[in-house]
């Protein structure tokens, strides 16, 4: 059963957009992997926003945005290292 968003109290309406928030990073750091400036800040940023969004009642939509979050900011990582290895 779904509850009336007024009636949250400000902290978990905050906890509950972190976690929305988180989640929608992950998918553009996930997305932008391959430009690893972009994917490595958004992947960043989508963790600690997973992490902060884990305190609320969408405690599974913020670990998916932590998981797409750990994923792409590793994919940006792992291919900035590539592109590193290959001018050197």
């Amino acid at each position: 059963m779904q509850t009336d968003p007024a009636s949250l109290d400000p902290e978990e309406r905050l906890n509950k957009f972190y976690a929305l928030f988180s989640a929608g990073l992950g998918v553009l750091s996930f997305c932008t992997g391959l430009i690893p400036a972009m994917g490595t800040i958004f992947g960043i940023t989508g963790i600690i926003f997973g992490i902060l969004g884990r305190r609320s009642e969408s405690k599974r939509l913020a670990t998916v945005g932590l998981i797409l979050s750990i994923i792409g900011a590793l994919a940006a990582i792992i291919f900035s290292f590539l592109l590193y290895a290959d001018r050197y």
